[in-house]
């Protein structure tokens, strides 16, 4: 037999020197401006694989969406601001033909000059811990104190959960482990490992994580096993619904259980508004396992699809709950509530959950376990939070302020969040002037063109997001790095929702909010509340000043292209009132008649009744705002009342303490000095000595030399009053024992009755 060869693998010695490979977790990125690669410099992806199918590399995770939109959504302001960019770059002087024709492939953003390089400054802000709040925190605990007891009625404690566990210690099916196989789950979060075991027992739940933690699988794994064993050849009824705020929301919720279920026979249907509503009425009659759907279109389909009920319901499920209870959904929850089975478990989740008993018990919730994971007004751990103020009159700089922050620093994967949908539109068309790839998602587009911006965003085919609060709650869209606050939300409910976007899933994330001084209450309130401290973002002036200018030479631009929008609308109304006319021409007065005869759809409440409840939310709102604006002014009333009454006592204290400082002094004996005032005329006068001497006396003759009665007297009186006041004491003593023997000698029975009684004892 010939020797063996074998490779041995060669162990490190103790004098080897190793390549230290390990990174340092611990660094804190720096956002600072950089000059950007363009697409043609990008490395090649380590995560590339080559796919074995071609039915892998056609797969789009919008497929199952397609069935709902028939028309697809285009937006033709990009082309106006490029023809707009062209313009503007026709007029530019230096500019040749060559730099004309390739100016739409850079944008002004890719090539800063080197003063815009200038870093900007970053200041940690310290939190302020005054008296208000402290009183604040005070009022919060007495208020948690208040209502420990009756949460402690209504809600039960979650059972310990293990933070270590995994899925395959929850007893979940085979198909659902190969889905989260297949969706790289590894190991569940801390609402999951909570939540999962509590829903497979049918209990009804309360649940309050951070936003980006996966509360949607939380609840939708439990579901799915659930109806994995429901029977089979029953006619299919709809067993699950999950309700949602928003459209976008609803579209991924629907998503992800289409994701999970991919390998079960699970049916699911979407039932939100701006979809086409044929294809909704004809899946809802097919009465899907699970239905998600927001509430103006599911009632809408409860009224006017006759096969489709809630009657069978066995789980509702509220996503972003403290959104669906408030006044805006109030009449049309109690009615679908009503609609649903009795029997039925109940979930809530939300990233700021109200515990108000009251809102809750609504929801007609049976015994449920609280399941708080995260505080209701905590932001992600790894978020990085900044904040840029405008000093005050200085509210026209936000646009150069926004697009500083965007050019220099935050140029992609960048959400940024406005108020209106006036501004979405307008910070959309001067972004586009810079050069930058945007998109804006907001309630004046369909909802086609909604969800065409969302999935440009998704892709990376968009750069920056313009977003109202419709994108504020629930999204999760992977890679999202920076989330910029155009105007501060009023709450900072609605400010941990909007950040929410980034630092999802333990990636890491900064949020930038461009504050001014109306902002100041809610940015305190975010930066007490704050676990890392805050950074205050100061851009220097000089870039500043030269983005106003770029900013102001585009004002006219962003106006013409809006006036020409707004023509092209009022033309398009025109063309289809038009048209409308002239079939109504065409026609005969027979089809007319048929058209009258059919029937509208229907809603559960009437006109009136609709006008009515407007009315009375508005009434509500009105009143709640009345009601916080006399409870600040009360509060400030107290805290001025408060500060008067610590005043009075202060001045109090003073006069008593001088009053008692006189007094004390008055008791002590007269200080001898040595020399008199010099008074008037030219002599010596003692006025020290408290009585007045005569012209011409000498101090030496009247205060040191006296050896009358009266001086010595004086100057012995604290000794000659301490033997007077002991004096006193013995006095009274003597009189005391003398009247107690004149009594003991008048009554003798008294001492017989009590030496009788001393000897009975003896």
């Amino acid at each position: 037999m010939g020797t063996v060869k074998w490779d041995m693998i060669k162990t490190i010695g103790d004098q080897d020197d190793v390549e230290d490979a390990s990174s340092d977790s611990d660094v804190e990125v720096e956002y600072q401006p950089k000059k950007h690669k363009t697409k043609g410099d990008t490395y090649f992806d380590d995560e590339f694989k080559f796919l074995t199918m071609a039915s892998e590399y056609n797969h789009d995770t919008w497929d199952d969406l397609q069935k709902y939109i028939k028309r697809k959504g285009t937006n033709r302001t990009d082309e106006k601001i490029e023809k707009s960019r062209r313009y503007v770059k026709s007029f530019l002087p230096d500019v040749t033909s060559e730099e004309h024709e390739d100016y739409n492939e850079q944008s002004d953003c890719d090539s800063l000059s080197e003063d815009e390089l200038k870093k900007d400054g970053i200041k940690d802000r310290q939190k302020l811990v005054g008296k208000r709040n402290k009183k604040k925190k005070e009022v919060e605990e007495n208020k948690n104190e208040i209502t420990v007891e009756d949460e402690e009625e209504f809600f039960e404690d979650a059972p310990p959960f293990e933070e270590n566990a995994s899925f395959y210690q929850m007893n979940i099916s085979r198909p659902l482990m190969k889905a989260i196989s297949a969706l790289n789950y590894v190991h569940p979060t801390p609402i999951q490992a909570a939540a999962i075991p509590v829903a497979l027992l049918g209990r009804d739940i309360c649940g309050c994580a951070a936003t980006g933690t996966g509360k949607t699988a939380a609840y939708m794994l439990p579901i799915l096993e659930r109806l994995l064993y429901r029977p089979k050849g029953f006619t299919p009824i709809t067993r699950v619904l999950v309700l949602v705020p928003t459209r976008e929301l609803g579209v991924q919720v629907y998503q992800v259980t289409k994701q999970l279920a991919q390998f079960t026979t699970v049916e699911v249907g979407l039932s939100v508004g701006g979809l086409e509503l044929k294809v909704q009425e004809s899946i809802l009659r097919k009465n899907p396992d699970i239905v998600i759907a927001t509430p103006g279109r599911l009632l809408d389909h409860l009224q006017n699809t006759p096969s489709f009920s809630l009657s069978d319901l066995e789980v509702l499920v509220l996503d972003e709950a403290d959104r669906m209870l408030d006044e805006n959904f109030a009449d049309q929850m109690k009615e679908i509530i009503n609609m649903c089975a009795r029997t039925r478990q109940t979930m809530l989740f939300s990233a700021t959950m109200t515990d108000a008993v009251n809102d809750l018990a609504s929801v007609s919730l049976s015994k449920p376990v609280k399941i708080f994971v995260d505080s209701n007004t905590d932001v992600a751990f790894n978020l990085r939070q900044e904040f840029v103020r405008l000093r005050q009159g200085k509210e026209q700089d936000r646009d150069a302020t926004l697009a500083a922050l965007v050019c220099r620093t935050f140029r992609d994967h960048t959400m940024i969040f406005v108020r209106t949908k006036a501004d979405a539109h307008r910070v959309k068309i001067l972004l586009g002037l810079f050069g930058l790839k945007v998109g804006e998602l907001h309630g004046n587009l369909s909802q086609p063109q909604r969800l065409e911006a969302l999935r440009q965003f998704k892709d990376e085919e968009l750069d920056l997001l313009i977003a109202t609060d419709v994108a504020a709650r629930g999204l999760d869209i992977r890679g999202v790095k920076a989330v910029i606050n155009y105007t501060m939300p009023p709450t900072v409910e609605h400010y941990i929702h909007r950040v929410g976007r980034t630092a999802r899933a333990g990636r890491s994330g900064v949020s930038v909010s461009i504050a001014s001084e109306q902002d100041r209450k809610v940015l305190k309130e975010v930066i007490r509340k704050a676990k890392n401290p805050v950074k205050n973002r100061v851009i220097p002036i000089e870039i500043l000043d030269k983005y106003k200018e770029r900013v102001d030479s585009l004002r006219n631009e962003v106006k013409c292209i809006m006036h020409e929008e707004y023509e092209e609308r009022q033309m398009s109304r025109t063309e289809e009132f038009a048209e409308k006319t002239e079939k109504m021409a065409k026609t005969s007065i027979g089809t007319l008649i048929k058209k009258k005869d059919e029937k509208k759809r229907d809603w559960f409440q009437t006109q009136k009744e609709r006008g009515e409840a407007k009315k009375r939310s508005r009434e509500a709102f009105s009143a709640k705002i009345e009601k916080n604006i006399k409870k600040k002014k009360k509060n400030k009333e107290e805290d001025v009342n408060e500060e008067e009454e610590i005043e009075n006592q202060k001045k109090m204290q003073r006069v008593a303490n001088f009053q008692a400082r006189s007094a004390k002094n008055k008791m002590k004996p007269k200080k001898m000095s040595a020399m008199s005032d010099f008074g008037q005329g030219g002599k010596f006068s003692s006025k020290s000595a408290g009585n007045k001497q005569k012209k011409g006396g000498s101090v030496f003759d009247s205060q040191f030399t006296d050896v009358s009665k009266s001086g010595v007297k004086k100057y012995r009186y604290e000794a000659n009053q301490a033997k007077r006041m002991l004096a006193k004491k013995k006095s009274a003593l003597n009189q005391k024992n003398q009247k107690a023997k004149s009594t003991s000698s008048k009554n003798p029975n008294s001492q017989g009755r009590g030496g009788g009684k001393r000897a009975k004892r003896r």
